[in-house]
């Protein structure tokens, strides 16, 4: 509670200048007073004590009958602070006092101290022997300075550790280390001015500039941090260490490859307001539990500190290939994108160098065309990019001085090498993780008798180009098509935002089904790319991070080793219920070639960089879209052309947004299935025509990074379907929710009845974002018969067909109430309608609509009997986006004899093989009950 007077006196002991009662002292400390503390009168009270006045032991007698210490210096205060060691009696000296102390035990020392000096004997333990009138005295005293120096208690503190800092490093020029056998003293546990300072750099493959694997210098040796408890608050402790304004986003499981040496920090705990991560909670340097396939990375927003200048980077010359590109150079290849073709370049300080193709082999290509998106390689000419020999007369200026003119004169400037010897062995996901060796200096001259690597890639069927490309690739599908479903195996990705990106499903017997995350790597993921005509595999991603699927687990452990064409070419366990469960559902985003397409669109008008007005480039020309006909589908597709993720909403009406620099509008009529990478695959008028031109009309969205995934439990269907007859004067609710044929106006109200189809739906969210109705509450439509609001018009189609597809009969179901109605474990109910809560459906939770309650049927009085396809659809009118659309429809096959039905082999409309689902359309029918 006192301790700040000890430490002035320790302060005082130290500068002989004298302070006075009441003294005004100045420092960089601000107490109730403003910005000066009163020394108080209590500190020459404790002065007093520590002089010797009022201590107890052998000297001089005083004037007041007490007795003093001897002459000589005053005590140490680390031995008046601390007690006694043991064996030292009443009255003698601590040995401790005698011993050369450095100002930084002296300090440590004075902060340990926190017994106050009023209730602390200086012998060592024992009381002091004062006198009862004495005793009185000092409590009056006490009593009267108690708010002061309560007041001023940490104010004190605070400057004791400057003040007698400062002044023991000017008197105690030399300081020495405890012996052995002295006493230990607590000392303190900030870093020191001679500590190394602290290094950090972003390491790994495949990254930019402003990501990586990070890792830090410490104690002479360079290591990892471990992905436990790790938090975006961390990533923006170490991007300011690197230089970076803050951070974007994190990585866990060694995203960028796996480090090597120590794991210096574990549990890491940043608030991210930290100057370093030394001030953040951990385990402590080198405790850690990890292994280095828990290696943590940042990503950083690419924007520097304003007047950074100690940066941590240590750039390329860690041996690290962060970017690479194709320039093209022969004619033919700089038509258009994608660049196919041309020499290899690798990012420099801040430009380009080349690689010397001294034993450049095709593994090399193989891994360069993954890289940058492309399936495979091939056989490139080098006559068209090796140098011309020189005519006879000397330095040609002119194209029309070389004889060689079919030939190209590779670059009238030197090339600027970076690398050479590289060596991979084909399998490799980025050039990273080859053998090369980086020329050192001025590499100008190198390479010599070789010349730039030149590589020539093979595009996938989604990126060839020309018309005439189109039609061959769209043969070369069927083709392929075919024979995979005759080999019974093929893989998708499903739930992703962007083009090569999504959950990775394989087929087996027909069904389609996921594969667990367990040892899925950047290898095995490549595999999956490049079967699907992507490049290598950019990301390796476990834990559902593309939502959950649903029906069997097909593949565990997948360990492929690099050259295989296929997934199920790759040693695999086959699956049980205890081995995994689909929140270990794994995924992948594929290296794709760059198209320039998000060039061609743009935000404009928006509060934020993920909505706006959408405006596009169309022969030649910046303008607006016509909003009519605008859907859900047709935003997805300009959200993944901009590359931000999925579709919030679709806008048509864009009034709210800034205006003050519209352009006209070029593009109208656009119509798109949802799959297309730009809006200008999709459907769309040769000339505008758009009834409403005004800038209010205009197209706009509201992209998002995570979207909700809606599917339907189709087993629950097949078990409790039974058909009831229901008297009409239980009807009048569902009547008017217009949930009975269109014949049932016609019949004899109150009497009579309809036979209805009924079943329960349990509707899954599978995404990463809840389901939320579009509307807002505020215009939610109240139903008095039922008690309820209606949030959406129309959530779900119930439709029964015939085996070519035509309704007779059809059923619909608004949102009675979208509310979770159970949830997986560890997952919280968030919705729930009851006193006009919130409506929607949490991510891992379900909405449960029991058979029992009204609509939830299809009615079938006027169906003859027959073998019908039952369908269910989710969400038909898109009113809501969802990552995958292709999963909202449920069939089932059906059997109906006039009085019974049978229903069986459920499924979610994608679940099945094309073949498997021809053979469930031509379903034949049952001649009895007996399902197999």
């Amino acid at each position: 509670m006192r301790f700040g007077v000890e430490c002035l006196h320790a302060w005082r002991i130290h500068n002989p200048t004298s302070l006075r009662p009441n003294q005004r002292l100045s420092g960089p400390f601000r107490g109730r007073r403003g910005s000066v503390v009163l020394v108080p009168r209590s500190f020459f009270l404790a002065q007093d004590f520590l002089s010797g006045s009022r201590i107890r032991g052998s000297g001089a007698p005083r004037s007041d009958g007490q007795k003093s210490l001897g002459g000589g210096p005053p005590p140490d205060p680390v031995s008046v602070c601390l007690p006694a060691p043991a064996g030292v009696l009443p009255g003698q000296s601590d040995p401790r006092a005698r011993e050369p102390r450095s100002a930084a035990a002296a300090a440590a020392a004075v902060w340990e101290c926190g017994v106050p000096i009023g209730k602390m004997g200086f012998d060592g333990g024992h009381p002091s022997s004062q006198g009862p009138g004495r005793e009185e005295e000092e409590k009056e005293e006490e009593e009267e300075e108690e708010e002061e120096e309560e007041t001023m208690g940490v104010a004190l503190g605070f400057l004791c550790g400057v003040l007698l800092w400062g002044s023991m490093v000017q008197t105690s020029p030399r300081t020495s280390t405890p012996t052995p056998t002295s006493t230990s003293i607590p000392t303190l546990t900030r870093q020191s001015p001679g500590t190394p300072k602290l290094q950090f750099r972003l390491a790994g493959y495949p990254r930019k500039h402003n990501e990586g694997r990070v890792e830090v210098f410490y104690n002479q040796e360079w290591g990892t941090i471990c992905d436990d408890d790790f938090t975006l608050a961390n990533a923006h402790v170490l991007c300011r260490h690197l230089g970076f304004v803050a951070a974007t986003g994190w990585t866990h499981s060694a995203k960028y490859g796996k480090g090597v040496g120590r794991i210096w920090l574990d549990n890491v705990n940043c608030r991210g307001s930290e100057k370093s991560i030394q001030d953040c909670q951990s385990r402590g340097w080198g405790v850690s539990d990890c292994s280095h396939e828990e290696d943590a990375g940042v990503v950083c927003k690419d924007e520097r500190i304003p007047g950074f200048v100690d940066s941590n980077v240590i750039e390329t010359e860690q041996n690290q290939v962060e970017e690479l590109r194709l320039r093209p150079v022969v004619s033919h290849a700089q038509r258009a994108l994608p660049v196919t073709e041309g020499i290899v370049e690798v990012r420099y300080k801040g430009g380009w160098a080349q690689i010397c193709d001294e034993n450049w082999d095709s593994r090399n290509s193989h891994v360069v065309c993954g890289m940058l998106g492309f399936p495979a390689e091939k056989k490139v000419n080098r006559n068209f990019y090796k140098r011309v020999s020189k005519p006879h007369h000397p330095k040609p200026r002119r194209w029309e001085d070389f004889r060689g003119k079919k030939r190209l004169y590779l670059e009238r400037q030197q090339p600027a090498y970076r690398l050479h010897s590289v060596a991979c062995t084909g399998t490799e996901v980025h050039l990273s993780m080859c053998s090369f060796e980086f020329y050192k200096g001025n590499a100008t001259g190198a390479c010599k008798g070789g010349m730039p690597a030149v590589v020539s890639c093979v595009p996938g069927p989604l990126f060839a180009p020309g018309q005439a490309q189109k039609q061959k690739r769209r043969r070369q599908q069927q083709q392929q098509q075919q024979q995979q479903d005759q080999r019974q195996h093929r893989v998708r990705l499903k739930g992703g935002a962007g083009t090569g990106e999504g959950r990775v499903e394989v087929l087996k017997k027909g069904e389609w089904g996921t594969v667990c995350d367990d040892r899925w790597n950047l290898v095995s993921a490549s595999v999956v790319c490049r079967e699907l005509g992507f490049g290598s595999a950019k990301e390796a991603l476990t834990g559902a991070r593309m939502g959950q699927g649903m029906g069997a687990i097909h593949m565990n452990e997948v360990q492929c080793l690099g050259p295989e064409k296929s997934l199920w070419s790759c040693p695999h366990k086959n699956i049980t219920r205890e081995d995994c469960k689909h929140s270990e559902d794994a995924g992948v985003r594929c290296n794709i070639p760059y198209m320039g397409y998000e060039t061609t669109i743009c935000l404009v008008g928006g509060r934020t960089a993920f909505e706006g007005r959408v405006e596009v480039k169309a022969s030649g020309r910046w303008g607006t879209v016509c909003s009519m006909g605008w859907s859900t589908t047709e935003a997805m597709v300009a959200c993944r052309q901009l590359g931000l993720g999925y579709a919030m909403h679709a806008v048509t009406e864009t009034w709210y947004w800034d205006a003050s620099n519209v352009t006209e509008m070029v593009l109208s009529g656009v119509k798109c299935a949802g799959h297309e990478m730009t809006l200008s695959h999709c459907q769309h008028h040769s000339t505008v025509s758009c009834q409403k031109t005004g800038t209010r009309f205009a197209a706009g969205v509201i992209c998002s990074e995570t979207a909700s995934d809606l599917l339907l439990h189709a087993p629950l269907v097949q078990e409790t379907a039974y058909i009831e007859d229901r008297p009409l004067h239980m009807l009048y609710c569902a009547a008017e929710e217009n949930c009975l044929s269109s014949s049932a106006r016609n019949a004899n109200w109150p009497y009579g009845h309809r036979r209805l189809l009924r079943f329960s739906s349990q509707i899954h969210n599978n995404g990463r974002a809840d389901f939320r109705p579009k509307a807002g509450r505020h215009s939610w439509v109240w139903h008095e018969c039922h008690g309820h609001y209606h949030s959406m018009d129309i959530f779900t189609y119930y439709d029964l067909l015939t085996s070519n597809g035509t309704k007779v009969a059809e059923g619909h179901k608004a949102s009675f109430c979208l509310e979770d109605t159970e949830c997986e474990e560890d997952v919280s109910k968030r919705y729930e309608c009851a006193n006009f809560g919130e409506q929607g459906i949490t991510v891992g939770c379900w909405d449960l609509y029991r058979h029992d309650i009204d609509c939830q049927w299809i009615d079938i009085t006027d169906v003859k009997a027959g073998n019908y396809i039952l369908q269910v659809v989710i969400n038909p009118r898109y009113e809501v986006a969802e990552s995958d659309f292709t999963n909202n429809a449920m069939k089932c096959n059906c059997k109906y004899d006039g009085h019974r039905i049978w229903v069986h082999s459920c499924h979610i409309g994608d679940a099945l093989s094309e073949e498997a689902n021809r053979r469930f359309e031509q379903y034949p029918g049952q001649l009895n009950n007996q399902i197999v």
